[in-house]
């Protein structure tokens, strides 16, 4: 039987490990729950959790709305990311950098463990391996 996770053991599990630091302890906790894909959507935040057989939870927004520019610019979205990984941006602020760089969503592989970057165009503008930073 597929287990049927809820928002609310994701909210626990975001509670915990939420952060950078340890992203990929998140990725396998929502792994470990049935979580296979998270998309999570720059324009207001919300995101969306697929699980086996089409299941899906969805959040709801956590912020107000970023417009997302229609030319994508990886240069911007490389800065931003670097920035925010430096602690010299709020979560929010970075999101806003974001928008502004074209990204549309940010998707989360709990199996590959792999963070990628989508544009509108549903482009690639980034993708790499999520490791763990405990060892």
């Amino acid at each position: 039987m597929v287990h049927m996770f809820t928002l609310e053991e994701i909210d626990k599990i975001h509670e915990r490990f939420g952060n950078a630091e340890t992203l990929a302890q998140y990725l396998q906790a929502l792994w470990a729950i049935g979580v296979l894909r998270q998309d999570s959507f720059i324009t207001d935040g919300h995101s969306e959790y697929y699980g086996q057989d089409g299941y899906t939870v969805s959040s709801p927004t956590i912020h107000g709305a970023f417009p997302v520019a229609n030319a994508s610019n990886q240069k911007e979205l490389l800065q931003h990311l670097d920035l925010h990984g430096q602690h010299k941006t709020s979560y929010l602020e970075m999101v806003k950098g974001l928008a502004d760089s074209g990204v549309e969503k940010w998707t989360f592989d709990t199996n590959a463990m792999t963070i990628t970057y989508y544009d509108r165009a549903g482009n690639i503008m980034k993708a790499e391996s999520v490791e763990s930073k405990t060892t």
